[in-house]
């Protein structure tokens, strides 16, 4: 392998050669940390310009940035440069979880307990060890009022305005074909401090999004209906993560209802856009302006959406033209308007029928009402600050790669995206052509990034690793698959219980077998994903907990859901009939195929 020498190496680390994503090195202080929610964001290692210019960079220093303005952690406690927010061990992303736990036991009735089970849903994880610093009274009390906000004062504004921010910075995108490098790289780079902003408020929300579902919880299980809780956060509207699906479903039954549509969609979803954009049928053109408003709206999300080397709706439409192929061919029945207004009005007779159980304990009888409102306001929320963000990355995502397009047609790389393998101090030599063995560099990071997916990342890091080339092979051996009776006891994420064929996905972009009535059964949920729920009839992920993206989406569309059912694409056979149970979390084989 050729000997890389970088323009610049304060970044980064030499593996074999190769400039890479500097890691973390481990420190007792923060003693755990876990791929869990943090998997479902970057389930693949970062590439080395998405992890430099946005993630390693930006969001987690927002993340710092709230955890010091809003949740109570003072300036000395995380690092500035670095935040053990989280952070590259392997090449992968974990979650700093020991700064969460600290922040759960700071927070008035909050535990690492508490948010142990939001993140891992009962797995079996190091516990809680509390340290001398892990104390601070003072941050307790900031903690206390932030509470206030959550349980009562509820503000949005600054999330409201965000979003008003992240559309017209789409909607003022401008002929980047026609600017300088110069001009498109600024472009680029001029977004970080607003990504860095918006992730600060999507922390924010997070934390605030658990402290509601953990006080239904109690409460409900004090009233002997603890599968009382998940009903009552479901169905809750204006989940910005599940507009795609809404959105989706309008284009296909634009497509149900033209024959002409039919046809090109039967002929197969590789190369549809194309075909489309080509053909001058009038429902074909018609169709045509209505994909384009929807990837003006949603074309900045895709499959490991955060990561700038990732294809989006926008770079790549047949991705999410297969999910309209998926859903074209379901009834109306199957509409997910209609299921969302069901789950809503479950969620509000339960509620009416709770409310007077409590009436003889005023405190809890406010916390409840109190509770129920901050649901509604910050489960959406959370999943808004997302699309902000995401949104965002997508406009810095379109200029580099525009960039990266003029480096192939001057025959310095194969593929425009090809561009996200460089740092953010190589950008001006590669645009400027002072950049030595460009391809060299580029090729050798490919192969590098591609040797990390083969890797089984260990769940939890409790200690330094090992080096990453002796951490495992991905493989199936050792795994059992199950036979008819088996089951797997995961998380219940959405309620409600479904019998039917399961579907092993592996790639949101080729669902070509799962049929309207099927279980999906999936390594991991993004808002690729979600517009399969829509024709499926159960959902059953590898990954996940009671908090993760699938099970909020699964509850605006009301599909019952299991997370965290561990190798379930594995273990599960295709086209065999399994039972999920949202309520209980067990998916249990019933027949072979």
């Amino acid at each position: 392998m050729a000997k890389v020498i970088a323009p610049t190496a304060s970044k980064g680390r030499i593996v074999n050669d190769i400039r890479w994503i500097d890691e973390e090195t481990y420190d007792p202080k923060f003693d755990v940390w876990t791929r869990a929610n943090v998997g479902e964001v970057l389930p693949e290692p970062p590439s080395p310009l998405g992890w430099d210019l946005v993630f390693g960079t930006h969001c987690r220093r927002g993340w710092r940035d709230t955890s010091v303005t809003h949740l109570g952690f003072e300036p000395h406690e995380i690092d500035p440069e670095k935040p053990e927010t989280v952070g590259i061990f392997g090449g992968y992303a974990y979650l700093g979880l020991t700064l969460t736990r600290v922040w759960a036991e700071r927070t008035p009735g909050f535990t690492a307990d508490a948010i142990d089970a939001a993140y891992f849903g009962g797995a079996d994880v190091p516990p809680y060890v509390a340290q001398d610093w892990h104390d601070n009274p003072h941050t307790t009390e900031v903690m206390a009022g932030w509470l206030g906000w959550v349980m009562g004062d509820m503000n949005q504004d600054a999330v409201n305005a965000s979003t008003t921010e992240a559309h017209d910075i789409r909607a003022s995108r401008p002929d980047l074909s026609a600017a300088s490098d110069a001009d498109v790289l600024a472009r680029a780079r001029a977004f970080g401090p607003t990504i860095r902003r918006m992730f600060a408020e999507h922390i924010n929300q997070s934390g605030a999004a658990s402290i509601a579902p953990g006080a239904l919880g109690q409460i409900c299980a004090a009233l002997g209906r603890p599968e009382a809780a998940m009903r009552l956060i479901a169905g809750l509207g204006g989940v910005d993560s599940a507009a795609p699906s809404y959105a989706m479903w309008q284009l296909s039954r634009t497509v149900r209802g033209s024959a002409a549509l039919t046809a090109a969609f039967e002929a197969g979803t590789p190369g549809l856009d194309a075909r489309l954009r080509a053909d001058d049928n009038a429902d074909t053109v018609a169709f045509v302006a209505e994909l384009d408003g929807f990837l003006t709206e949603f074309g900045s999300r895709g499959q490991n959406e955060w990561d700038l080397y990732s294809h989006t709706w926008e770079t790549r439409p047949d991705d999410f033209l297969a999910a309209v192929d998926r859903m074209r061919v379901a009834d109306d029945e199957s509409s997910p308007f209609d299921e969302n207004s069901r789950r809503e009005a479950e969620r509000n007779d339960l509620a009416a029928e709770l409310a007077p159980m409590l009436e003889g304990d005023a405190e809890a009888a406010g916390t409840f009402q109190a509770a129920l409102a901050s649901a509604a306001v910050f489960l959406p929320g959370r999943e808004r600050t997302k699309t902000n963000i995401i949104r965002v990355i997508g406009e810095v995502r379109i200029a580099l790669w525009e960039l990266g397009a003029r480096l192939v047609e001057r025959g310095d790389l194969d593929d425009a995206r090809d561009i996200c393998m460089l740092f953010d101090d190589e950008l001006s030599a590669a645009i400027d052509g002072s950049f030595a063995d460009l391809r060299q560099t580029v090729a050798d990071r490919l192969a590098h990034h591609e040797f990390l997916q083969t890797r089984q990342e260990p769940y939890i890091i409790a200690e330094q690793p090992a080096p990453v080339a002796e951490w495992p092979e991905r493989s199936n051996e050792g795994i059992e698959v199950l036979a008819a009776g088996g089951s797997i006891q995961g998380v219940g994420g959405c309620p409600g219980s479904y019998r039917g064929r399961a579907r092993v996905v592996l790639n949101a972009a080729d669902p070509l077998a799962l049929e309207p009535g099927d279980v999906l059964v999936a390594p991991m949920t993004d808002p690729a994903w979600t517009p399969l729920f829509v024709p499926a009839g159960g959902v059953v992920v590898d990954v996940g907990a009671p908090l993760s993206h699938a099970i909020i989406v699964s509850r605006e569309l009301g599909i019952p859901c299991v997370v965290s059912a561990t190798d379930a694409t594995k273990r599960i056979p295709d086209g065999a009939t399994i039972e999920v149970d949202g309520d209980t979390g067990a998916v249990t084989v019933i027949e072979l195929p």
